[in-house]
């Protein structure tokens, strides 16, 4: 099995910043596209961004120009760095992971558990 853990969330007040970092670890052959999912209360989860193992990128457009994707390959972790934070970005942030695992050669899917994000005064 291959486990993701977030961190970096937190309560940060409108236009901080703030940095989440999520770690794969287990039976991981290769890691393919890392991603971060959002959902806020009452709302399905949505998109923010995703990066492929060449670098490739992809944000939604609600964080364009705000949030920056990138990764560690030899680490196997994925970062997600927001600035200039808004009310509306508030959500639980899952990081996602397409791979391959060691055991078995299949691929999978795997999400972490959620960080909480809130951006208020």
């Amino acid at each position: 099995q291959v486990q993701l853990v977030e961190s970096g969330g937190g309560l940060v007040q409108p236009g901080g910043s703030l940095r989440l970092s999520c770690a794969a670890s287990g039976s991981i052959f290769s890691i393919n596209a890392m991603g971060w999912y959002r959902q806020a209360p009452g709302k399905q989860r949505e998109l923010v961004a995703t990066i492929t193992s060449g670098g490739s990128t992809n944000y939604a457009d609600s964080v364009k120009g705000r949030f920056t994707i990138s990764r560690d390959n030899a680490k196997n972790t994925v970062y997600l760095q927001m600035n200039s934070l808004k009310p509306e970005d508030t959500a639980v942030y899952y990081c996602n992971a397409y791979h391959i695992d060691s055991r078995s050669l299949r691929p999978g899917r795997s999400w972490g558990q959620g960080t909480q994000v809130t951006v208020s005064s």
